[in-house]
């Protein structure tokens, strides 16, 4: 039976406090049903194949009834394997039939905790628990994961797992009533007027790549040469009218698709601070997922402008935090949506008066533009000369219709450079096709690395980096001029940069 605190779209009381399991558990054996469930989606495709196609031989029958067996083998034998504790100092995985994996994580190094629930596991009413550490130095080192447990438990490990301290042992006479936990803060949620910006992300185009990778994967399968059939097919009958039919034709395509996806990553999308000192982003249609950060992790705020969103006055923001990168869908704070509404949540997320991103920004010399421009169109220029020296005639015409757009994209990039300082915070801007604006914590800054190349000392620029924990790692303040940057540095982080400058 469905909750109340379910249907209203929150999830199960939980305890204010939940104590280490020191036994060793299992994962849910209703795991056995959902693991096959979610991995046997992906083959009903070849598994089709095999029972529909040639006259109903027994061993298309035998191979597909196999398939189907291994993977109820495989299922079981990762279930009757795989055990998990969580002690006062670590939280410990083993796995594995043939080769054993020990897994352990310190619960000190905890950085997130991601609940993740595919289609198979909100059936049963399973949850994926990903303990994140933020060290991705080597691959597959990243903390570990538990899948899979009810969703009930998953939000009891939730609260176990981002708190620091072992939890008090409650000596309360019995009977007495328990305080009630400190209700969430709603920092924002979805607004449908959001999808206004489905379109002008481009996710629909990534879809229609997507689906066109995997049915031509399929034909390729069966011997149906599809997409090089097109291929030949368009190149025999080329003419810009066709190729300009063909590129509206997946533009269409791709503006249908964008809505529908951006309703599938971002519905029930809520960003909520929580009484255990953590922000908390909830979001997915078909697949849930519920990321949480502590917010003694946060150094900053990234606010991301791709090109055809900022034209719509739209934006996202992105966590700077460690223990997440600042790739991926894991730092995400706010889904494309108004400008405004990215200032208010960084704000909010901040606990400032002010978002620093709107703080007015140094300009950059003009020797930066004549780089800008210099980078972004010089290269379709050979290019061009390349295609006219060496390739068919119709060829070099493409490089050169873009070049007038390349030109504005460089104007675009260098009006976008910028950088200020807050009290609290160092705010840098740049790029074009997706212009960023980060404000970074400038106590979270433990040192500064500084690019020169020769073209940039001939016009006397620099590029300064800092250097953090968290998110990207290097935030650069791009083709700032020399003396600027250095100024820039050392009024940031005193002290860290001084010994190294020589006063004129």
């Amino acid at each position: 039976m469905t909750s109340p605190a379910e249907m209203s779209g929150g999830l199960p009381a939980a305890p204010e406090f939940a104590e280490p399991l020191a036994e060793w558990h299992r994962l849910h054996v209703r795991m056995l049903i959902v693991r096959p469930l979610n991995e046997g989606l992906a083959l009903l495709v070849p598994i089709g194949v095999l029972l529909i196609t040639g006259s109903g031989e027994p061993w298309r029958i035998f191979a597909s009834g196999a398939t189907v067996a291994m993977i109820l083998a495989f299922s079981f034998l990762i279930w009757r394997t795989t055990k998990y504790r969580i002690t006062d100092d670590q939280v410990e995985l083993h796995t594995g039939l043939l080769t054993r994996k020990q897994l352990a994580v310190p619960r000190d190094r905890i950085r997130t905790v991601d609940l993740t629930s595919k289609p198979g596991h909100r059936v049963f009413g399973l949850s994926a628990v990903r303990i994140g550490t933020g060290q991705q130095d080597v691959p597959g080192t990243d903390g570990l994961t538990l899948d899979a447990v009810t969703s009930e438990e998953a939000e009891r490990l939730r609260l176990l797992l981002l708190q620091k301290t072992v939890a008090p042992k409650t000596g309360g006479v019995a009977g007495e009533p328990q305080a009630a936990p400190a209700p969430s803060e709603v920092i924002s949620k979805l607004d449908l007027k959001w999808l206004k910006f489905a379109p002008l992300s481009l996710s629909g185009l990534v879809a229609v790549g997507a689906v066109f990778g995997v049915l031509s994967n399929y034909a390729d399968d069966l011997g149906l040469h599809v997409v090089q059939d097109l291929w030949n097919w368009l190149f025999d009958h080329r003419s810009f009218m066709l190729i300009g039919g063909f590129v509206l034709a997946l533009a269409v395509v791709g503006l249908v698709l964008s809505v529908p996806l951006y309703i599938l990553q971002f519905w029930n999308y809520r960003l909520t601070r929580e009484p255990d000192g953590t922000l908390r982003v909830q979001r997915g249609l078909l697949t849930t997922r519920s990321v949480s950060v502590e917010e003694q992790r946060l150094r900053g705020v990234d606010i991301q402008e791709p090109l055809l969103v900022r034209a719509g006055r739209g934006a996202k923001a992105v966590a700077v935090t460690t223990g997440l990168g600042s790739k991926g869908e894991s730092n995400l704070l706010l889904p494309p949506a108004p400008l405004s509404v990215a200032h208010e949540v960084s704000q909010d997320v901040l606990r400032v008066d002010s978002d620093p991103t709107t703080r007015k920004l140094r300009k950059h010399p003009i020797a930066a533009l004549r780089r800008s421009l210099v980078r972004h169109v010089v290269p379709f220029v050979v290019i061009a000369t390349a295609l006219a020296i060496w390739a068919p005639s119709w060829a070099w015409p493409i490089p050169v219709v873009l070049i007038p757009f390349t030109a504005l994209i460089g104007w675009d990039n260098y009006r976008s450079l910028g950088h200020a300082l807050d009290p609290r915070y160092l705010v840098t801007r740049n790029g074009s096709l997706v212009r960023s604006t980060v404000a970074l914590q400038r106590t979270g800054i433990i040192g500064w690395r500084i690019h020169r190349s020769f073209f940039q000392r001939r016009s006397g620029l620099m590029t300064i980096g800092a250097t953090t924990a968290a998110g990207a790692g290097v935030y650069h303040v791009t083709d700032v001029g020399e003396a600027d940057g250095l100024a820039l540095a050392d009024e940031a982080v005193p002290d860290l940069l001084r010994p190294f400058l020589i006063e004129n």
